[in-house]
């Protein structure tokens, strides 16, 4: 399989080498330096595009996949107000499109728990609920799209929370999501629940980049030859 890579950092080299090693060769790389070379010419070079750039750039390059009609895997977080109108072009124009705040197996797995924990805990109101996401200081995002995700499954299923806000909080309405920027960390996201009781957490502590770009790679040779929008519980069949 051919993949372009959209995006070249410390994602990007990881993709690579991972997608190297699974057989699949990278005809395309796009970075800050060449970015007049996203066309749709060079982009119909590959079987699929993978995404991985900032916030600013993102819809701007998965529009230039779906104007090459290449299936594009994303993974830039930060952009997600523009998703609907994503999905409203993929969809009407039968395209393919996968998108994860995070790629880690280990995480949608965690995301799956978590949507299962808050339902369980949702008839429990003594406990109290926040969360934690720790990463590396050029993490650009704060929250991090991942621990978003956490923070919104739990709020459709806990009534008594209405909003996640970025900072401790002593409204019952509300969920802390707390967010540390710390030297090189991966990734580290905690959900608590903690009573007078006892405390029950879930934590989920990536290792290495390899994690993210195995996912990547793997949400890479899934969405080849489909149409529609996809995302991990799809790959995974959560």
């Amino acid at each position: 399989m051919k993949i372009a890579l959209i995006g070249y950092g410390k994602m990007g080299k990881e993709i690579r080498a991972l997608a190297e090693s699974r057989g699949h060769t990278i005809p395309l790389i796009i970075d800050v330096d060449n970015r007049e070379d996203l066309t749709p010419e060079s982009l119909k070079q590959a079987d699929v595009a993978v995404e991985f750039t900032n916030p600013d750039a993102a819809l701007q390059n998965i529009e230039a996949c779906f104007d090459a009609r290449v299936p594009v895997v994303s993974g830039t977080t930060g952009w997600t107000d523009k998703m609907d109108e994503v999905r409203k072009r993929c969809e009407e124009e039968k395209q393919a499109f996968f998108y994860a705040s995070n790629y880690s197996l280990g995480v949608n797995i965690l995301f799956h728990i978590n949507r299962v924990l808050a339902d369980i805990m949702n008839r429990y109101p003594g406990y109290e609920i926040m969360m934690e996401e720790t990463h590396h200081v050029q993490k650009l995002d704060s929250p991090s799209g991942t621990a978003i995700t956490l923070a919104e499954d739990i709020l459709q299923r806990i009534d008594r929370k209405k909003k996640w806000v970025n900072r401790m909080t002593k409204r019952d309405d509300e969920l802390s999501v707390i967010s540390y920027r710390r030297d090189k960390v991966p990734g580290i996201h905690t959900v608590r629940y903690n009573s007078e009781m006892d405390t029950l957490t879930l934590t989920h502590s990536a290792k290495s980049r390899k994690g993210f770009a195995l996912g990547a790679v793997m949400a890479a040779e899934f969405i080849v030859g489909k149409t529609g929008c996809f995302g991990m519980k799809d790959l995974l069949n959560l």
